[in-house]
């Protein structure tokens, strides 16, 4: 029987070392730290007093005898082994023993700096406290990075000249500094899988000795092979992602956005997408080290050609033309604030089926947005990416496959959504989806899209929803809150005390906030007429339309007004859909005579 894997001890010395020398695959250094200092302070406690700090799991590349220069200017082979289990843990040791900066989600190299106080012997993270006492050696860094010696002599000379020091205590010192000069020497379980061993086996390794480090998930791993092999288009990855963050300070193009800011991972998910046309990462994994997928051999030629692959998708993903053309497919869905966005993975599989469309069918551009808002609306509205969503978009791939021209892409998709919003959705299921006290739900969100989609009135003002949902509006108030239609201390009032009935869905609506000030816990009979004066029949009507409210509705039975509200709601959330595509609702448009 083949063995899966090999178990040995490293020194930190020899990992370290292997780091420098690029037998052993470390991106973190170039990746956000995710750590707190604290976390690093504990391991190197920890491998002074001899605890035991987890073990290490790597995995063979599956090219032990390919060497080449690559990466880093100081590495001088393609790493043997890629870190599965232990990145964060390993990353402290080597930042901290070589005096490097890491990279934090801050996007900043700092340096991570923990102080020693020899005769306490104890770490602490540094602060301007210890930095100032001459008793502690504010950064550790030093006992690896400078003459030991030499460092020893400084810092008796800098208590010499705080207070008197003993022999023995000088002695002490010296003994002191040696046993941490010598953390070096700790030896580290590890496991090394072999090569030949698939992702789902490492998968399942991986969950049953996984120590409390920071895990890897596939798209690290697939990450961790762009360190290795194609450097440059990983960090092209992370810059792309943390400009998308960052407001650009000066006029150049730039991905950033206010309203969806993706991580590398997310990056890397849609150029897979586009690459492959596979949303499984373990199989692009896979193809990525060049296994042959059928007789599970490695070639050099074949991950080559799967990285080649990789690049063109790429280079389509980052594009900023493209990227900003998409957002608009997110503004024409309704979808105009992140805090609307239930499932980053719907916005994701989106982008990658607007990139085929635009590359591969070329589809005009106002076609394709309305079909990609349509698709959008509908996977955010039904949850299609919550669960299991790489099956899903594996599935939804394939519908794809078989098609060779523009209007069977957008056929096909058409068909998919026609077979998921059926008109028992719409009657049935959405509204019973609605009764719920769910903060997050993806039916309130739809039906917030909505509005801006059918360019509604806020609920008692002539402002619009879009105008002050947009994510421009930067104050200490928001322009817009959500306020219960039947306040929370009046249901109290009346009995009605569950958070689970004062917050549902039904029950709240979107208003100017100073609206909602002067509303505070009034009954809706108290304050609605006041409100109503402000507006016409033909405005009210219109306005009542939209926000799906009946006629009169603050003068009827709680519990009968959110059944009714719940129908209605789903009916706006109907109109909003079939407006995108067509520009109009095939119920007719909302604001038509009917009731």
């Amino acid at each position: 029987m083949e063995h899966l894997f090999r178990q040995t001890q490293y020194t930190v010395a020899k990992l370290i070392e292997d780091i420098d020398l690029g037998e052993i695959g470390l991106p973190d250094l170039q990746r956000p730290f995710v750590w707190r200092n604290n976390k690093v302070r504990d391991l190197f406690d920890s491998l002074y007093r001899g605890y035991p700090i987890g073990s290490l799991l790597f995995w063979e590349n599956g090219y032990p005898k390919e060497h080449r220069l690559i990466g880093r200017e100081d590495q001088q082979k393609i790493p043997r082994l890629l870190i599965i289990d232990g990145q964060q843990r390993l990353t402290s040791l080597y930042a901290v023993m070589k005096g490097r900066p890491v990279l934090w989600k801050d996007y900043r190299y700092k340096k991570i700096r923990i102080g020693f106080h020899p005769f306490l012997e104890k770490f602490e993270v540094t602060n301007s406290a210890i930095e100032k006492d001459p008793h502690w050696l504010a950064d550790i860094s030093l006992i690896w990075t400078q003459d030991l010696y030499d460092l020893i002599e400084q810092y008796l000379e800098r208590l010499h000249h705080h207070e008197p020091l003993s022999r023995e205590n000088e002695k002490r010192i010296h003994q002191v500094f040696h046993r941490l000069f010598d953390l070096q020497k700790y030896q580290i379980p590890t496991v090394e899988i072999s090569a030949s061993v698939d992702e789902e086996q490492v998968a399942e390794i991986f969950k049953r000795v996984n120590s409390q480090g920071t895990p890897l998930n596939l798209s690290d791993f697939i990450l961790t092979l762009m360190s290795v092999f194609w450097e440059e288009g990983r960090q092209a990855l992370e810059h792309f992602s943390r400009a998308a963050k960052t407001p650009p300070s000066t006029p150049q193009p730039s991905p950033y956005n206010p309203v969806f800011q993706p991580g590398p991972d997310h990056l890397l998910r849609v150029s897979v997408m586009v690459g492959f046309r596979r949303a499984k990462l373990p199989d692009v994994y896979a193809l990525l080290r060049g296994k042959d997928l059928k007789t599970r051999t490695f070639s050099v030629e074949q991950r080559d050609r799967q990285f080649a692959l990789l690049q063109q998708a790429q280079s389509k993903t980052l594009n900023l033309q493209h990227w900003h053309d998409y957002l608009k497919v997110l503004k024409r869905a309704g979808y105009l604030r992140g805090d609307m966005i239930s499932s980053k993975m719907a916005v994701l599989f989106t982008y990658a089926l607007w990139l085929i469309g635009k590359v591969d069918y070329h589809i005009d551009p106002y076609t394709l947005r309305e079909a990609m808002a349509r698709w959008l609306f509908m996977a955010l509205l039904t949850g299609r990416y919550t669960k299991s969503p790489e099956s899903r978009m594996e599935q939804d791939l394939s519908l794809l496959r078989d098609t060779s021209s523009a209007q069977g892409f957008l056929e096909t998709l058409e068909q998919e959504i026609q077979a998921v919003l059926t008109p028992d959705f719409w009657e049935v299921s959405l509204p019973n989806q609605l009764a719920t006290a769910s903060a997050r739900n993806p039916g309130q969100f739809a039906f917030y899209a909505s509005l801006c989609i059918l360019d509604a009135p806020v609920l008692y003002s002539r402002m619009k929803v879009a105008e002050l949902l947009s994510p421009d509006l930067r104050s200490h108030r928001r322009s817009l809150e959500r306020h219960h239609l039947f306040p929370r201390q009046y249901l109290k009032r009346i009995g009605i005390t569950q958070d689970r009935w004062i917050n549902q869905v039904a029950n709240y609506t979107l208003v100017e906030w100073t609206d909602n000030q002067r509303i505070g816990d009034r009954a809706p009979q108290a304050y609605v007429p006041q409100m109503e004066q402000r507006f016409t029949p033909e405005e009210l009507q219109h306005m009542y339309r939209l926000h799906a409210l009946p006629h009169r509705w603050y003068e009827m039975d709680y519990h009968e007004f959110l059944q009714e509200r719940r129908k209605r709601m789903a009916q706006v959330i109907r109109w909003g859909f079939e407006h995108l595509g067509t520009g109009r609702s095939a119920l007719g448009f909302p604001g038509s005579s009917e009731d």
